[in-house]
């Protein structure tokens, strides 16, 4: 099991940091006894998107860590060494996976020759392909991907941890996926009021291929090619995407809210048809007051959106 090695990490951490605690306790006035039992999971995630489902599920049974910041781009954040090193003395981490964290890939690899346990929940849940041989890391996209996804990461936790934290976590666990469940309702609703002729999406890059095969849209064209940002499209990558957004006389493009979309809205102005650049939370939540600062407030406004632009420009 993924969490089979918890408290043997445990007690690895602390017989690496028993002499500085043996310090701490001989020279702080005021202290007569100390102890270094703790029995409290320290797990990392990486990405703040599965950071904010992560805290959902584990409630005050174990700490959680998230190394991706607000409005951060996933393909491309790094870490410091602070971070680095929290991510080698954790009991778990709980990663995306397939490729999505390329800057992390390194540090995951370190972390698992530490003896650190690594979940990559993309990995589990089935993943489709965005292009012939390429699974597609995006499955957030699907509400009932991430359901799917938080009992793979529930089953993990309770099967190692302590009767108590396990209990908090299988409560914790059911509420949240209520949540879930009545975000995959509302998210339907929104999405199905487009009609099925006008359920066409032009994107920044192939970040809603899950979104497109639940609920029945086409991503028929994407700026960046590919899964990732990290490359950029050609002269005639982008020609292409002007002769699709004409021909099919799609109102939007969708971008990212964190990645500039100079090259969305000159797409936009070339197309000879009305055309608006709509922004959308895709790859990353905003700070906690954020319009985005939640995993169910992302998909909400996301939904939104395109279900209003995709509608309204048909009327």
């Amino acid at each position: 099991m993924i969490l089979k090695q918890i408290f043997n990490n445990r007690q690895r951490v602390g017989a690496r940091s028993a002499a500085l605690v043996a310090m701490c306790c001989t020279f702080t006035f005021g202290i007569t006894a100390c102890s270094t039992t703790d029995t409290t999971p320290d797990i990392v995630v990486t990405t703040n998107i599965l950071g904010d489902v992560v805290s959902q599920l584990v409630g005050d049974s174990a700490d959680v860590q998230v190394l991706m910041k607000p409005n951060a781009d996933p393909h491309s954040f790094g870490i410091s060494a602070q971070e680095a090193a929290a991510m080698e003395n954790a009991d778990l981490i709980v990663a995306n996976g397939l490729g999505l964290e390329k800057g992390l890939l390194a540090n995951l690899d370190n972390a698992r020759s530490q003896g650190v346990e690594v979940i990559e929940v993309g990995e589990l849940i089935n993943p489709i392909e965005y292009s012939p041989g390429v699974k597609d890391p995006h499955f957030w996209t699907d509400p009932a991907r991430m359901i799917t996804a938080t009992e793979i990461i529930e089953a993990e936790l309770i099967a190692n941890v302590d009767e108590a934290q396990a209990a908090e976590i299988s409560q914790s666990a059911s509420a949240y996926r209520t949540q879930l469940q009545e975000l995959d309702r509302e998210v339907s609703t929104l999405l199905n009021k487009v009609a099925p002729q006008n359920r066409k999406l032009v994107t920044n890059h192939h970040v809603f291929g899950y979104l497109a095969a639940r609920f029945d849209y086409s991503v028929i064209a994407t700026i960046i090619p590919g899964g990732s940002t990290l490359a950029a499209p050609s002269a005639a990558d982008l020609a292409d995407i002007s002769t699709a957004i004409t021909e099919n006389r799609v109102p939007a493009i969708f971008t990212d809210s964190s990645s500039p979309q100079k090259l969305a809205d000159v797409l936009a102005s070339n197309a000879g048809i009305k055309v608006q650049v709509v922004p959308l939370y895709t790859e990353s939540l905003t700070a906690a007051d954020g319009e985005a600062g939640d995993y169910l407030s992302m998909q909400k406004i996301n939904a939104q959106r395109i279900s209003d632009a995709l509608t309204q420009a048909h009327l």
